[in-house]
Parts: C-alpha cells; structure tokens; sequence
C-alpha cells in the first residue's frame, strides 16, 4: 500500500520520501521512483522506536527541507481471542498502530505548523468502526487511530493542515495476504491501487474542502 501510493505521488509530480524497516526494499522502490522524473529518498526506521523516527524524520528533512504530505501507513496485525492474546502481542500491535503514527506525525508537525500547510492522512480501517471476536488488540489500535486523528483535525485545521481518517476494509495488502485475509482477487477486493487513487483524489480536493473521515469497502473479500 505504501509503494502503491509513493508511486502514485510520483506520477502527479510529486517528490517522495518514504520509510520502512526493510532498507533494501526501500533503494529499490527508491529507485523506481527516481525513474518517474522526480526526487525521491528513504530513510530506514521502526516507527516504533521514538529515537529511531526522530532520527529518520530530521534526516527527510535535511534532504527535502520541508514535508506538507504524510501518509501514515505502517501498521501491523494478529488475531486471537482476547483470552488468547499474548500481552506482548497486543502491546506491539498498540505501539506499532497508534504510537507509530504518534511518534512520526509528531516530529513533522512543528514544520508543517510553521508552514501554514499540510496534508496528513491517518490509516485507520473498517476494524476501528466496529470490534469483532479474535480482532480486540487491532480493533482497539484503529479505533485509537481515528479518536487521535480527529482531536489534532481540531487543533491543527486553524494552521490549515488536513487531517484525513481513511477507514478502508480489506485491500490486496503483503499484509491481509500473509495473514490469509484474501486472495487478492481484483475481481472482489481492493487493491493497493485503489486506495492511492483516494489520497490523490483527496488531495487535488481545495483547500477550502475537507473530509474529516473516508470508508472504501471490498466487494468481497
């Protein structure tokens, strides 16, 4: 989901940094970046590490010298009962989900105030509208996701930054894939595609115009 809208950034003329733990993978898509005519860089961290993504953030910022697009994206999940859940599990889930997004957006915010501009999109899923049996420890991260995301919409909207909840149910992702969610069918579920199509769409949306929250369902997963 994060190549897929780091691509399509790059297609619209926009330069693109992006993040992640895999640095080989993150050349690569790097690359392939750089290839579509715009500036691209990387920088190789664990969203849930606060000093790692302090680092990480001043480094995008010495290359760029400003970011007025976040996409916070990285997440993880595992599903159990909430009687079978190991605390470490669930603890993990909450400080890759919700501290993550908390740490990152924290360190960009000051420059995006300063600039009186900015886009953050927050990636929630249709898991933090409603709780189901076996998902307690994601559930409980997305709907954390959306109460965050909607208390800095309110603080930040006077420093004309957006602040965006996406909601979407199951989409192609290495993830939803590895963990057996889907099949990946185009035929019946989202694709990464999809969902960067909506953060563009978003974005070319006037600065006057705000959506405080978006939903985008499968067919079937």
């Amino acid at each position: 989901m994060g190549k897929a809208v780091a691509i399509a950034f790059a297609k619209e003329g926009i330069d693109v940094a992006i993040t992640g733990r895999n640095e080989q993978l993150l050349k690569e898509v790097t690359e392939e970046i750089r290839n579509l005519g715009v500036a691209a860089a990387y920088a190789a961290f664990d969203v849930a590490d606060f000093n790692e993504v302090q680092k990480g953030i001043q480094q995008i910022l010495n290359d760029f010298g400003k970011i007025d697009i976040l996409v916070n994206n990285a997440g993880i999940a595992k599903f159990g009962t909430f009687s079978e859940m190991d605390p470490k599990d669930f603890s993990d889930i909450i400080q890759t989900n919700v501290m993550g997004m908390y740490y990152v957006t924290k360190a960009l915010l000051p420059q995006m105030i300063a600039l009186n501009e900015g886009d953050i999109f927050n990636v929630s899923s249709t898991a933090g509208l409603t709780g189901n049996a076996g998902t307690a420890a994601y559930s409980a991260s997305k709907f954390a996701v959306i109460g965050m995301s909607e208390s800095l919409m309110k603080e930040v909207r006077k420093n004309n930054i957006r602040v965006t909840t996406l909601t979407p149910s199951t989409i192609a992702s290495d993830m939803s894939m590895e963990l057996g969610i889907t099949d990946g069918n185009p035929e019946r579920v989202l694709q990464p595609d999809d969902f960067a199509e909506l953060i563009v769409t978003t974005l070319k949306l006037p600065r006057r115009a705000f959506i405080k929250s978006v939903s985008i369902w499968s067919t079937n997963p």
